[in-house]
């Protein structure tokens, strides 16, 4: 359906797509002060409960999207709120935040009528209409200060120019017209003002345990920073405990962002420092900086992880996270990933986490354990591809001697990779068979990490295995990318939120380094390039020589298939549990997980004439 809007009281008839395919929102009487109204299917009413979602999509704060989530229906309803008097505006998602190839609603005026349409844009940004109209107006409305629009989609329609709306990481795309436009045809993305910004739509429904009176917060701020006029910034800041802090459990943590920076802010951590070390130094500035500390590196127990669009995280009522006290650090690191792609300058921050704490304890200690990948050179990723796949093992013979009979229960997950990293899922296996899925994000972006509510606790029990696998697109790289701590180096980790807690806090792998060092061998047997195997040469040195041909590609994919791995199953103290972890063999797996296929609605015949609203002023509807 391509919705025309009328500027007079009286609606006409709705113009076919091949009498008008054309543009957005007011038209020669956009001075008038009123609301536009609707285009609604028959059936469609706005949702009665209020939009619990909300991220700004731009950072002047033209567009702000609000949202709120039908898991009965399927089904999502936005509203998006548009600041000033434009000659329309556009809004979807694609699959990395590309203009091109994306799913969109368009909502345009020719100079003289305003038009609302699912539409499509090809791979050369060229906007074009979707035969299939799923994106349903439900009202647009003529507010103060602009515009406000509530449309609904379903998470799923089969339509193949429609993205599908899954629980994973959703690239949202927008863009501003500034001139009327007459026909739909002769828009292209590549002449507007346009933009991304990454969310999770659907967000997992667990009910919000009450507070204890005796709650107390805490406040990790940056310390009023002037936010650096870069497109990406990692700002690292770290502070102290009071002196002799007792033990508390933290039960709720939640953002703290300063006023008129919503939408540079993109997300932010609290890690602490590794209880062995007694001091760290301080340091206020750039994560990248040449003038960090390698010391700071070992702050990486999370604490905390918000990410815009996420509200308030409460912990299961039955378990909160220790901190303070004997045995733990009192030094934290805070990191705010700060998104200006209008390199806007001039602006201070003091933006944070609010922790929630009590001295009552809860039942059980929850605790973080780290799955995937050991931080090491051993596992790369060769240049110039587009899903080079490595996994990382909790094996059956670390879970079977770290874990209690009773097991561990996982209620939350946060993802990380660096850099190249597109997809990540941590798999339960038991018996040999994959069981369920623990996190899985096919869109994942490492500029858009929080901890994820499950909408299902995973139990772990003895003799389980946990599987990790992450995705890398290196095609911009000319070298071999290696793990390790640095951002251009890789990981590949799943922080698990789980109690009651228990000694394992790393349960992770990398593939033998003698079997690697067979691999570089062989590759000098069937090369004309040397691969130095000498004992000075480091292996991110090995792996930058290798000649990235087809048959050394495939054969390390195969040596990270089926060579035996070193397993770290490791206590908290960083001690391995006892046993013998190296040359282990992969485990068992003689049945996986199908990925779900979508189930297409049924789709209800349309009328040719759509029902209209009466047009009203804002005043009307208050």
């Amino acid at each position: 359906m391509q919705a025309h809007l009328s500027h007079q009281p009286c609606w006409s008839s709705l113009p076919s797509p091949s009498v008008r395919e054309a543009a957005s929102m007011y038209g020669t009487a956009v001075a008038i002060f009123l609301v536009i109204l609707v285009a609604a299917l028959r059936g469609s009413e706005p949702p009665e409960s209020p939009f619990p979602y909300h991220i700004p999509l731009d950072p002047e704060g033209i567009l702000e999207l609000s949202w709120n989530v039908s898991y009965v229906q399927e089904i999502i309803h936005f509203q998006l709120q548009v600041q000033g008097l434009r000659a329309g505006v556009l809004f979807g998602m694609s699959d990395r935040g590309e203009m091109e190839n994306a799913d969109l609603i368009m909502l345009w005026t020719d100079g003289d009528r305003a038009y609302f349409a699912d539409a499509w844009s090809d791979r050369k940004g060229q906007i074009h209409l979707d035969s299939q109209q799923d994106y349903q107006l439900l009202q647009a409305q003529r507010t103060r200060d602009g515009l406000s629009l509530l449309f609904k989609r379903p998470f799923v329609t089969c339509d193949p120019k429609d993205y599908v709306i899954e629980d994973d990481t959703v690239h949202l795309v927008y863009g501003i017209l500034e001139e009327p436009f007459q026909s739909l045809e002769a828009i292209n993305t590549s002449g507007l003002h346009t933009g991304l910004q990454r969310v999770q739509l659907l967000k997992s429904e667990v009910p919000t345990p009450s507070m204890p009176e005796d709650v107390q917060t805490m406040d990790i701020r940056a310390p009023d920073i002037l936010i650096p006029d870069n497109e990406t910034t990692y700002w690292c800041y770290i502070t102290e405990l009071p002196p002799r802090f007792p033990r508390h459990h933290i039960i709720m943590y939640e953002a703290i962002v300063t006023e008129g920076n919503e939408a540079l802010v993109h997300h932010m951590e609290v890690f602490q420092c590794a209880a062995e070390s007694e001091d760290f130094p301080q340091f206020n500035g750039p994560c990248d900086s040449k003038m960090k500390p390698d010391r700071l590196n070992y702050c990486r127990h999370v604490l905390a992880a918000w990410a815009l669009g996420a509200k308030a995280f409460y912990y299961p009522k039955e378990a909160g996270v220790p901190f303070g006290g004997p045995g733990s650090s009192p030094f934290l690191r805070l990191e705010v990933h700060y998104h200006n792609p209008r390199k806007i300058q001039g602006r201070q921050d003091s933006s944070g986490i609010r922790l929630h704490y009590t001295a009552t304890l809860r039942r059980y200690d929850a605790g973080i354990m780290e799955l995937g990948l050991v931080y090491t050179p051993l596992m790369a990723i060769p240049p110039q591809e587009t899903a080079f796949v490595l996994t990382g093992y909790c094996t059956d013979k670390c879970t079977q001697m770290a874990l209690q009979d009773s097991g561990i229960h996982i209620f939350a997950s946060q993802l990380h990779t660096h850099l190249t990293g597109r997809k990540v899922v941590t798999v339960l296996a038991r018996d040999g068979q994959e069981r369920k899925v623990v996190n899985r994000d096919n869109h994942y972006s490492p500029h858009f990490q929080e901890i994820r509510m499950l909408k299902k606790v995973v139990t772990v029990y003895p003799g389980d295995v946990l599987i990790t696998s992450c995705t890398y697109n290196t095609e911009n790289k000319t070298l071999a990318t290696v793990g390790g701590f640095g951002i251009l180096e890789e990981m590949c980790v799943n922080y698990v939120h789980y109690y009651p807690q228990t000694e394992l806090e790393l349960c992770k792998s990398a593939v033998d380094d003698g079997f690697l060092q067979k691999y570089f061998h062989t590759v000098n047997r069937f090369s004309s390039e040397e691969v130095c195997t000498c004992p000075q040469a480091s292996v991110p040195q090995q792996f930058s020589s290798v000649p990235w041909n087809s048959f050394n590609r495939d054969m390390l994919k195969a040596l990270y298939d089926y060579a035996p791995i070193s397993m770290h199953c490791n206590k908290t103290s960083a001690v391995r549990f006892p046993g013998e972890w190296n040359l282990q063999p992969l485990p068992k797996i003689t049945s996986t997980l199908e990925e779900p296929t979508p189930r297409c609605p049924i789709r209800q015949t349309q009328s040719p004439a759509n029902p209209t609203v009466p047009i009203t002023t804002e005043a009307d509807t208050e």
